[in-house]
């Protein structure tokens, strides 16, 4: 029983599997719509809506190291991606990488966290772009009822929020439409939002009081090390790029650029936004849903501000629309793979998108948006993404061993150290989340196991095969 829960999928299969008729994903993707696709996802919530709670609940000031440490730690996870990426251009992400390197039960633990991650990611980011998407609204003098912006379970409850209700449809119904258009959309804003960050520095930047930044580390190290696990959700955008290999017309080459191109951009625009915010507003005031507009609003540039929201709703729609690209892919994979039902498989006959999977996402998300209060944890979301990265840098060093004849487009130099220190960084970060990450996190891999041993384990195509394998062998 243990060897088939670790049996490994072997890598020419699952390259096999990618041309297999009604399965087929189209490749239009290169170099520079991996990059922004990248920054898309990983430019968003990281900047608009974590440094101003982290830095006022765990770390102060001290949220620029935080963003330090984990672009560190993301680094060392980054060229892991890039080698598996450029080696097995397979959709699915660190789904399939842990299949292919670690075994079946652990493949599917990584995708069935992954699916928790990329959604609850995306509920916060609609809820987050909501907040955004009224604040413009009332400065341009529109106030829409409260009812139709607020959950029930805000603090100032409402009935449903409506906008991040219609955004997540909206996204979902561009996504079938075809990846080529969405990545086109994705390219259009990530520029509009670049150019609006670019406008917050040049702004803010001379109004930094230095005087703010003290004390540096208000809550000690562990307040830092704290905000630093939990903005990894930030930088979950590297790992999103991978999940569209399969769609990439030149993966070995273009892959690692866009994985390393993308945290490359982030992590410096991340930590100037952190240092400027947390000098101009005393840190104690930026535990909001729209704190970089709430610094300019500081500043008495509430003109400034409507334009930073327009820059946020552009920045948080693009990262939205990568969550809701990401993660149906993984589903999809999963269910090619036999761990989930066929149906879900399923190719649109024109688009060449995963449709079922799309649709599943895209409407679990609007309701949940819908529903949920702007406080959803984040915890949560980081908790699977470091899980994740810890499984991409363990299979490198292991397929390395494994499979040392292998083709690799890409090597991460310094191995096996960076890969190492990568897996322990993700590791120690881990430790450093609240309690509550951890419990909610057992809770969904124990659901996730029971579906495994209940369906999975007996329907994947590997167990089929076995099975086919041994009654051919037994007429014999």
């Amino acid at each position: 029983m243990s060897g088939s829960l670790f049996r490994t999928k072997p890598i020419q299969e699952l390259l096999a599997e990618t041309t297999e008729a009604g399965h087929t994903l189209k490749k239009a993707l290169r170099a520079w719509d991996l990059v922004a696709i990248g920054i898309g996802c990983i430019i968003g919530v990281g900047i608009f809506v974590l440094p101003g709670v982290q830095a006022a609940n765990h770390s102060g000031p001290g949220i620029i190291l935080s963003f330090a440490i984990a672009a560190l730690a993301c680094a060392c996870s980054a060229l892991c991606y890039a080698e598996l990426a450029a080696m097995i251009p397979v959709s699915g992400s660190a789904y399939t990488y842990g299949y292919a390197t670690l075994g079946e039960l652990p493949g599917w633990i990584i995708g069935w966290d992954l699916i928790l991650e990329y959604m609850v990611a995306a509920v916060l980011v609609s809820t987050g772009w909501s907040a955004y998407f009224v604040n413009l609204l009332n400065n341009l003098g529109v106030h829409l009822p409260q009812k139709w912006v607020a959950s029930p379970w805000d603090k100032t409850p409402g009935m449903i929020n409506l906008p991040a209700v219609l955004i997540v449809l909206l996204l979902t119904a561009l996504l079938i439409r075809g990846v080529k258009e969405s990545s086109r959309a994705n390219m259009v804003i990530v520029v509009v939002k670049i150019i609006v960050i670019l406008f917050f520095i040049v702004m803010a930047a001379p109004h930094v009081n230095p005087e703010n930044w003290k004390p540096f580390m208000p809550y000690g190290f562990k307040g830092v090390m704290t905000s630093a696990a939990i903005v990894f959700l930030a930088f979950v955008g590297f790992d999103a790029v991978s999940t569209v290999a399969e769609e990439t017309v030149n993966p070995q080459k273009d892959m690692p650029i866009g994985i390393m191109g993308s945290l490359l951009v982030a992590t410096i625009l991340y930590m100037a936004v952190s240092a400027i915010m947390t000098g101009v507003v005393y840190y104690t005031k930026l535990g909001v849903a729209d704190p970089v507009a709430l610094v300019l609003n500081e500043l008495n540039k509430p003109w400034a501000s409507m334009i930073i929201s327009i820059g946020a709703l552009a920045g948080i729609t693009s990262v939205l629309l990568v969550l809701l690209m990401g993660q149906p892919r993984i589903f999809f994979s999963m269910s090619r793979d036999g761990l989930l039902p066929e149906a879900f498989s399923r190719v649109h006959p024109k688009f060449k998108t995963p449709v079922t999977t799309t649709l599943v996402t895209g409407g679990i998300v609007a309701v949940a948006a819908g529903l949920t209060p702007i406080n959803v944890s984040s915890e949560l979301v980081s908790i699977g993404t470091l899980f994740a990265f810890v499984i991409v840098c363990s299979g490198v060093i292991l397929l390395r061993y494994k499979r040392p004849d292998y083709r690799r487009p890409f090597k991460v130099p310094m191995f096996p150290a960076l890969p190492a220190i990568g897996a322990l960084l993700c590791a120690y970060l881990m430790i450093s989340l609240p309690r509550t990450a951890w419990e909610r996190f057992v809770i969904w891999l124990a659901i996730g196991l029971t579906i495994f041993f209940a369906y999975g384990r007996g329907h994947s195509r590997l167990a089929k095969e076995e099975r086919a394998a041994k009654e051919v062998s037994g007429q014999g």
